[in-house]
């Protein structure tokens, strides 16, 4: 703990000196980096220490606020999510020095630096506050320092208003939360972690409450409006951080809660799964219709996050049933779901910023030949796709995998002859694989339109690859990405600490059990895996020694006589998406703009499809619309003047007084 309260306290000291140093472009970035590289690896190794040992460490200081003290602790969950924002902030600091550098001409980098500083420490203090308005300060202080770090460029209309939505779903979600502990901390006189504890009819209440305060903030389908608005126009290197951690803070939120709020109801474990499987597919959905590649990859947070869900949904039907093994495995795959996605998806995000930096956009049918021109990003990601499309050996497989046993398991024994687990087994196992199906699309699309073929504009045929600061944290998260794949089965003994705490007391020598197991078919799989990749090396090394000795040359292949190809001729994002599309246009509701061809010699063809997001169309739009409405019709209570102000507030004061008396 000691270590992470020293992380936290540099990471402050950095943000200060990085507005200060705000007349140097150079000076902030190395000031911001070097700060939280520094915060970022004392709060690692505070963690992997409890990870590895298994004991918590704890702080406590006394305040002369209300609703009790500053408690702090680190116990395994809490590390889990520190290590994986400590892991990610360090390399996107890194990145960020070099991708800013643009930037520094027309901004002040030393406020973006200033703000990236108290977002990583603000995340910290989330996962290691145990008292709810310790929590709600870290909560409300991450959300402010994150909406400055998307309004960055707020000279372009679409940033203000993306920045703006933002602001107003974390509030709503903020407001929910504060119901939350304000229940949970009704007739006490703390707001203690410890002394929160409501179960019954009670805790069904809260528990809504909790999935949709912590829900906004982690992106479930229908409150993800704001996530792909705000990522795509945040730097990426922020959007890295964002997406890969950030909206994690909203699993760890829910997955705190539910450990106050008693043994779960079974329509907890439905709820959630339901609410993974209809983000993942929604999700993926949306990414596969977009054009442009960050919005592409922020609606796979969605998807994502979705398989997330499953995992904990699973997890809590396992609780509430009392099988052991389906909870370790969904718990498991969850926790381990939250550490991969942050890894793959922080790892694309920094692909394609540096992508938009070496050509100017982000439009996915501007790109193309990038491959040959920038073969460390592709190669990364590369990589990158194929796990998050759950492909082995890479990592975002093996989570997938545990959620899958996890979802079989319940399938098993005594569950199998009631219904609603056959129905659980077929909903869970035949979302992940649709989840899975169109992922793969998405990122073929994704990879093969912006990396492989001819350069469609000018643009991209002058990219060139980005300089050594911004490639090697890219290199470190694809080897994380293969490292983790290759090591499968030590994960779930590393997570033992952290999905034991999360079960019941009678419950957690089973649950531990039942993940000594679950290394079996990992052990198996990486096995085979390694057996393929080694016939393979050793193929490709025959075939290199059968070839030193022989001219080998060069020509093109028969192509039906197209000599010199254009780039017209290639697929673009929205041909290639388009018959998946169809065959979800019931719901998409995409619209085509087409221009076909005609005559014996076509001069021009060409389709455009736009997916507009249903849910802001017509939920949050709509609604958003009225609130403005109601507030212009409320205008007459601003007079302008302060005195009426103070009257407004001493009225309060005095309901508030007369309904504690009563």
């Amino acid at each position: 703990m000691v270590w992470l309260l020293a992380g936290v306290v540099i990471l402050l000291a950095g943000a200060g000196v990085s507005l200060a140093a705000g007349w140097s472009s150079r000076a902030a970035s190395v000031a911001g980096a070097v700060t939280a590289t520094m915060g970022g690896g004392a709060a690692l190794v505070s963690s992997l220490s409890v990870l590895i040992s298994g004991n918590t460490q704890s702080f406590c200081y006394v305040w002369s606020w209300p609703l009790g003290k500053g408690n702090l602790e680190l116990d395994a969950l809490s590390a889990v999510f520190a290590s994986v924002i400590a892991i990610v902030t360090i390399l996107a600091a890194v990145y960020g020095v070099e991708y800013l550098r643009e930037h520094g001409r027309k901004h002040n980098l030393g406020v973006s630096w200033f703000f990236f500083n108290l977002l990583t420490a603000s995340m910290l203090v989330v996962v290691i506050a145990r008292n709810g308005v310790l929590f709600l300060a870290a909560w409300e202080f991450m959300s402010l320092c994150s909406f400055f770090l998307v309004m960055l460029d707020d000279q372009r209309e679409e940033v203000r208003r993306a920045g703006w939505l933002y602001l107003v779903a974390m509030h709503l979600g903020t407001a929910f939360l504060l119901m939350l502990f304000l229940l949970m901390g009704k007739g006490g006189d703390s707001l203690n972690f410890e002394q929160l504890s409501i179960g019954g009819t009670a805790g069904g209440v809260l528990f809504v409450l909790a999935v949709i305060g912590f829900g906004t903030k982690a992106g479930f389908v229908p409150m993800h409006v704001w996530l792909p608005e705000a990522h795509p126009a945040a730097p990426s290197h922020v959007s890295a951080v964002m997406s890969g951690v950030m909206i994690k803070t909203g699993i760890y939120g829910l997955l705190r809660t539910l450990t106050l709020l008693g043994t779960p109801a079974a329509w907890w474990g439905w709820t959630l799964l339901g609410i993974g499987v209809s983000s993942g597919v929604i999700g993926v959905l949306y990414a596969l219709s977009q054009h442009d590649l960050k919005r592409l990859l922020a609606y796979h947070s969605v998807e994502n996050i979705g398989i997330i869900i499953m995992g904990l949904g699973i997890g809590l039907l396992g609780i509430h049933y009392g099988h052991p093994g389906m909870t370790a495995l969904g718990l498991t795959g969850c926790l381990l779901h939250v550490m991969n996605h942050a890894v793959f998806k922080s790892l694309l995000f920094l692909g394609a910023g540096s992508v938009l930096q070496s050509t100017g956009t982000g439009d996915i049918d501007c790109l193309g030949g990038l491959l040959k021109r920038m073969p460390v990003t592709g190669a990364t990601f590369l990589v990158g796709a194929a796990a998050i499309c759950g492909l082995p050996p890479l990592n975002g497989f093996v989570s997938e995998f545990l959620i899958y046993l996890g979802a079989v398991a319940g399938l098993s024994g005594q569950f199998c002859i009631r219904p609603a687990w056959a129905l659980m087994g077929v909903f869970a196992i035949g979302g992940l694989a649709l989840i899975g199906g169109l992922a793969a699309a998405c990122f073929t699309k994704a990879f093969g339109v912006v990396f492989l073929g001819e350069p469609r504009q000018e643009k991209a045929s002058c990219a060139r690859e980005v300089r050594r600061a911004m490639r090697w944290p890219m290199l470190a998260l694809a080897s994380l990405c293969l490292v983790i794949g290759l090591t499968a089965p030590v994960w779930p003994l590393v997570m033992r600490p952290a999905v034991v705490s999360l079960a019941p007391g009678d419950m957690q020598n089973a649950v531990g059990a039942s993940l000594s197991h679950a290394t079996k078919p990992l052990a198996g799989i990486v096995m085979g895996t390694s057996v393929l990749v080694s016939v393979l090396v050793l193929l490709l090394y025959v075939r290199a020694r059968l070839l030193s000795g022989r001219c080998v040359e060069q020509s093109a292949t028969w192509d039906c006589g197209y000599a010199a190809p254009a780039p017209r001729m290639q697929y673009t994002g929205s041909s290639f998406a388009r018959p998946l599309m169809l065959l979800f246009s019931f719901f998409l509701r995409t619209r085509d703009t087409i221009h076909a061809p005609c005559g014996l010699f076509p001069e021009r063809a060409s389709l455009h499809t736009d997916t507009p997001d249903l849910f802001r169309r017509w939920v949050f739009s709509p609604l958003f619309v009225a609130v403005a409405r109601l507030a212009m019709r409320l205008r007459w209570l601003q007079e302008g003047r302060i005195q009426i102000y103070v009257l407004y507030i001493a009225l309060t004061i005095l309901v508030l007084l007369i309904w504690k008396l009563g």
